[in-house]
């Protein structure tokens, strides 16, 4: 992030389109284009892995794959996997304002089984060199989720002993029991990487850096932990001892309680931190910069005893420090930024700015009408990331005329000098981009001005519409990417 820039955090899950959630294909290239009309550097992006309970993608069967939903039947068409009909059947007839989960569940397997009979021979050499470039992972992934599917949908602690324990003899009878099975998650991963790699490709071409994001924990129902349980704390049957989580906080009074394992941290050392590089090498290979989620955890993280009734029963534990941080920056071409957000003691403060990363600002949480913040744009450091908000937070407009107090409002009024005619959200971009940090960045849905029901996640809760705001295509329009343009000249981030 040298110099001034900016950019838009846009899930891929939001883009528009035609298919029911976002995609890979002409949309997502559309976006790219609008980011450089705008005079954006940056387009930042949830999780790419595949959603877990209540479709989070931070609570993920895998560390290292890529969510199929994202894959473009177009692209699958022009490739011949596809016939016209089949597209036409793919296409969405409900509103284009939320992703519908249930419906992409219950349509596009079948879709993407009709691509693989017919390209499974098509791409066996592809297949076969994919499959050895992606060995340290997607093996025991594709076996997982064919066993997964073997077992009726079962979750990893539900599982027969002798499977859920990789024991040799109940696993190679299935594994060639389920070898076409296997080969069909194999080919949704080799889409899906092909797909990724091509428009991760357009972006930089078009001067645009994409910043990922790096779940701090995976799924206890995942691959990692059938295929590396000594990575975890873990019980004798994989079920966790502890569980990660957050102190109560602004978002619940009885905090969070994620139910992620947590890491055995002293095997990790020993190890070298061998499985965090190569799951930040792969991160590298994906994006330009990585966001990683819960930094703080890396000097001191929550444990949730294993049967809690709700996080406050939980306690501070030691993390893996700057051992963890200083192995990787070994690795090679990653750029990273800490989430830096949360319950931060002293010592915890003093770790993040030890580490040199660039932390997080974010505007909704700034407007102290009596106290000095750290996230008043002025207070801002040069090393940061200034944001009008996250995914977790509520859009601007919501926090500006539903959830600040009066004095919050008035004081934010004030500061950013908001009119209602030139529009809310316009004032929280030009606030944030007037910070002195290098890069400011929008969630899409301040730019427009957008309220609550455009919100992407509450946090501690599940269901509802988390993870299911979409963009109108409509929005993308020249008078937005002009107006995001001037304010970005005016502040001298192009």
């Amino acid at each position: 992030m040298e110099g001034r820039s900016s950019g838009i955090l846009l899930p891929v899950s939001a883009l528009p389109g035609a298919y029911g959630g976002g995609t890979m294909g002409k949309s997502a290239r559309q976006f790219i284009d609008f980011l450089a009309q705008a005079g954006q550097r940056y387009w930042q992006i949830l999780p790419l892995v595949p959603p877990g309970g209540g479709e989070s993608p931070y609570m993920s069967p895998s560390s290292f794959a890529g969510n199929p939903l994202f894959l473009d039947p177009e692209q699958l068409a022009q490739d011949g996997l596809l016939t016209v009909e089949e597209l036409e059947q793919a296409r969405y007839p409900g509103s284009p304002d939320r992703v519908d989960y249930a419906w992409l569940h219950a349509t596009r397997p079948a879709l993407l089984r009709k691509a693989w009979e017919r390209g499974k021979n098509t791409y066996s050499k592809e297949l076969e060199a994919f499959l050895e470039q992606e060995r340290d992972w997607l093996p025991d992934f594709a076996l997982f989720l064919a066993l997964r599917a073997h077992f009726g949908g079962a979750e990893l602690k539900d599982w027969p002993g002798p499977v859920r324990k990789r024991e040799p003899q109940a696993l190679s009878q299935l594994r060639e029991q389920l070898a076409e099975e296997v080969d069909y998650y194999v080919f949704l991963q080799f889409l899906f990487f092909r797909q990724w790699a091509a428009l991760k490709a357009y972006a930089n071409e078009k001067g645009i850096s994409i910043i990922g994001d790096l779940p701090i924990y995976v799924s206890p129902d995942s691959a990692e932990v059938w295929a590396d349980p000594h990575l975890f704390q873990l019980d004798r049957d994989l079920v966790p001892s502890a569980q990660a989580g957050v102190p109560p906080d602004a978002f619940s009074s009885t905090g969070q309680h994620w139910g992620n394992p947590l890491y055995d941290w002293r095997y990790h050392k020993k190890t070298g931190f061998a499985w965090w590089k190569r799951r930040c090498a792969h991160m590298a290979r994906l994006y330009d910069t990585v966001r990683i989620d819960h930094f703080r955890a890396f000097h001191t993280y929550w444990s949730i005893p294993a049967g809690a009734q709700d996080a406050r029963e939980g306690h501070w534990e030691k993390g893996p420090g700057m051992p963890l941080l200083k192995a990787l920056q070994e690795v090679e071409g990653l750029r990273l930024i800490a989430e830096d957000l949360g319950d931060l003691d002293d010592a915890a403060r003093a770790f993040i700015a030890k580490s040199g990363l660039p932390g997080m600002k974010i505007l909704v949480y700034a407007f102290d009408p009596v106290g000095e913040s750290a996230y008043l744009p002025h207070n801002c450091p040069v090393n940061a990331v200034a944001y009008t908000g996250t995914h977790d937070t509520p859009t601007f407009v919501q926090w500006l005329f539903e959830e600040a107090s009066p004095e919050e409002r008035q004081y934010a009024f004030d500061y950013l000098r908001l009119r209602e005619d030139e529009g809310f959200g316009w004032g929280a971009v030009s606030g944030a981009w007037m910070s002195p940090c290098r890069l400011a960045v929008a969630p899409m849905q301040d730019l427009l001005g957008l309220g609550a029901d455009a919100r992407m996640n509450a946090p501690g809760t599940q269901g509802g519409q988390n993870w299911s705001w979409r963009v109108r295509q409509a929005a993308l329009n020249p008078d937005v990417a002009g107006r995001l343009r001037h304010i970005t000249r005016t502040y001298r981030r192009t």
